[in-house]
């Protein structure tokens, strides 16, 4: 069974232009929708697919209103992208119609530990002495909770995740490598969500922290003692090393590296691919990555940056005589 119209806009609001009674039977994007489907137009660079689309209906601006194929049914709201995330939301909640076991047989779970009765513990889960669950949280298959680490309320940990392994912490004496016992923890705040296979470092002494609303990537890696301020997000494969210290709101793209001990203020957005040198004490978008080339280009290119600093000292030579030609 699908979801009507009107049902739909029960839920979510936004005002119809078509018929309530219409049944949608799944979500799709404009370029592939049919008549039984939903879609939504949230750029105006996708204008022009909007009237050629075969959606029975598509969630616009009021900016698009008019622009929909004729016959098509729209839903009308100021902020369509967020109107179909929501949608996507209601969507899986009606067809969650099976009960969910809520602490799969496989799992492993400390007497010591906290669990909240309405958590979801998947298969093969280890929930280790001391860790804390809150209400609502999910975590998926083979995560991985080590002692002392918390997670709060509503958060989704997906398959692999492992929480609280030790920091990276070695002292070097004679040639030789000591560990460093890593006797923090994590704290990880509501409404996070943290990807496949991402991995979270327990702090060294003071705790590693992930504050409400962070969204992880899969496959990031987040070193001891780093700070990550509330709704943050980061996308695949970044690496932020200890103690540094990440702002709310901030966002990082996908195979970005944070150096450790920097700090990143508020609203700082790191391009992919870009490694993170210094601190960053000002709001804006910063980019930090060699564009690709041909090899030989790159080739010549990287031995022209190996002399930088050389013609640097050059040009300042020469205006240093220039300007003494000019005094006399």
């Amino acid at each position: 069974m699908g979801l009507t119209l009107s049902t739909i806009v029960e839920h979510l609001g936004g005002r119809l232009l078509g018929a309530p009674e219409m049944e949608i039977a799944g979500l799709a994007p404009l370029h592939s929708a049919g008549p039984d489907h939903i879609s939504f137009l949230s750029h105006p660079k996708y204008q022009s697919q909007l009237s050629s689309s075969g959606a029975g209906c598509v969630v616009v601006s009021p900016a698009f209103e008019h622009s929909a194929r004729q016959g098509c049914a729209i839903i009308v709201t100021d902020d369509p992208y967020l109107y179909f995330a929501r949608l996507t939301r209601l969507w899986k909640q009606t067809r969650e119609t099976d009960q969910v076991l809520r602490i799969h047989p496989s799992a492993v779970i400390d007497p010591q530990a906290q669990v909240a009765d309405d958590a979801v513990i998947g298969p093969l889960c280890v929930v280790e002495r001391g860790a804390l669950i809150g209400p609502g949280t999910v975590l998926k298959s083979r995560v991985t909770l080590s002692e002392g680490c918390s997670v709060g309320a509503r958060c989704i940990l997906h398959s692999g995740v492992v929480v609280g392994a030790d920091g990276f912490g070695f002292a070097l004496h004679q040639g030789a490598w000591e560990k460093i016992e890593q006797l923090g923890s994590v704290r990880i705040g509501d409404d996070v969500e943290i990807g496949a296979n991402t991995c979270i470092d327990r702090g060294a002494l003071d705790d590693t922290v992930i504050e409400n609303g962070v969204k992880l990537d899969n496959l990031i890696q987040i070193g001891h003692n780093v700070h990550i301020g509330a709704h943050t997000a980061m996308a695949g494969c970044v690496g932020v090393a200890g103690s540094a210290r990440i702002g709310a709101h901030c966002t990082v793209g996908g195979g970005a590296v944070v150096l450790g001990h920097l700090t990143l203020v508020d609203h700082v957005h790191i391009s992919a691919a870009s490694v993170v040198t210094r601190s960053i004490l000002q709001p804006g978008q910063y980019t930090g990555m060699f564009p690709l080339d041909s090899n030989a280009n790159w080739e010549k290119n990287a031995a022209s940056l190996k002399q930088l600093s050389r013609l640097r000292e050059r040009i300042k030579a020469l205006e240093s005589e220039i300007q003494n030609n000019k005094e006399t």
